[in-house]
């Protein structure tokens, strides 16, 4: 019996209605188990409710209080009550991945008990932060702010996480800041302490001259020497010689006057400078100011965010069914070409 060839081609799976018409019940039976075993699969007993807790937040533009407050002139951007921008935003998101911030959640929450970790495993820190990478991210909106996501088991425990998190980013942040302005303040205290010497050494050269007679090098010779051409019209000999006395000193000192007079000017001009560093100084050192604005808190979540069951459910069916056809498809394709090698077999 000689079978045509192009019978065979005629199973192979182009047309897919036919198709799947033809394996219809087969693949309802694929259908029907997948639903129920992923309905099954995912029950709280499989896969363990987690629950979502979100802080929103924005950057502040400033974090120096002097300049926020004190500074007379103030950059654009430094308002105590502006939104910070994109660069504040990617600072904060640095803070927030730093593993400061990771190690002080992980002590206060006992992270490492909560997720189940032996505390005697060889690499029980890489599986706590691996664990704390899944359940706690940081993301930024389209809108410049800053996302912290916590997921959990225990719903109040992901949204005091969460909560936390926000306010440790005010402490790490400050203190980060507050270190170098220490650092900066002892500068400027060193700074001001020399000048405010260099100021007072001047004064008491000027005080010494002031005992010897010299207060006011150009007005002094201008009295002393219309004293003299006095002195001299009446014929006054020993008014002439005192007059010339005082006028020898001053021609003595008269220049280290001045000289000590311009730089008492410069340098109480500098030390009013150095003065106002000092308060900016002071206040950064002492003072601080909230990194954030909180737009929405975290709270206790009413419903579990994980996992989505019909999600899961849905992707479970559709992902059984396609990997059926494709079984199948394979099936036919390989009983295709058998059929082929047996047919030009059977006409040689």
């Amino acid at each position: 019996m000689i079978h045509d060839p192009k019978k065979w081609e005629d199973f192979d799976s182009s047309n897919i209605v036919v198709f799947l018409y033809k394996w219809r019940k087969p693949l309802f039976i694929v259908i029907i188990v997948a639903l129920i075993g992923s309905w099954f699969f995912s029950l709280p007993w499989f896969i363990t409710p987690k629950y979502k807790s979100t802080v929103v937040m924005f950057p502040a533009s400033t974090n120096s209080v002097s300049k926020a407050l004190l500074t007379e002139q103030r950059q654009v951007g430094q308002d105590i009550m502006s939104f910070g921008e994109d660069e504040q935003a990617e600072q904060m998101m640095q803070i927030l991945n730093s593993n400061k911030i990771r190690d002080r959640v992980a002590r206060k929450f006992n992270l490492m008990e909560h997720y189940d970790i032996d505390s005697t495993a060889r690499y029980k820190y890489s599986l706590l932060f691996n664990e704390y990478e899944r359940n706690i991210s940081f993301r930024r909106t389209p809108f410049m702010a800053v996302q912290i996501i916590v997921f959990d088991t225990d719903p109040q425990l992901a949204a005091d996480i969460a909560n936390t998190i926000a306010a440790l980013l005010d402490s790490i942040k400050n203190e980060m800041q507050h270190e170098r302005a220490i650092q900066g303040l002892a500068v400027v205290e060193i700074e001001h302490e020399a000048l405010q010497q260099e100021v007072n050494t001047i004064v008491d050269s000027l005080v010494t001259l002031g005992k010897l007679g010299v207060n006011d090098v150009e007005y002094q010779s201008q009295v002393l020497n219309q004293q003299v051409a006095i002195a001299i019209m009446e014929g006054n000999t020993e008014a002439q010689r005192q007059l010339q006395k005082r006028l020898d000193i001053l021609g003595q000192y008269g220049g280290i006057y001045m000289s000590l007079k311009n730089a008492l000017e410069y340098k109480t001009e500098q030390l009013t400078m150095i003065q106002a560093r000092l308060k900016e100084a002071t206040v950064d050192a002492r003072e601080s100011l909230p990194q954030k604005f909180i737009v929405s808190d975290a709270f206790k979540a009413e419903k579990k965010s994980y996992p989505i069951r019909w999600l899961v459910i849905v992707v479970s069916t559709l992902s059984a069914l396609f990997l059926t056809i494709i079984v199948i498809m394979i099936i036919e394709k390989i009983a295709a070409a058998n059929a082929r090698k047996k047919f030009q077999l059977g006409q040689e």
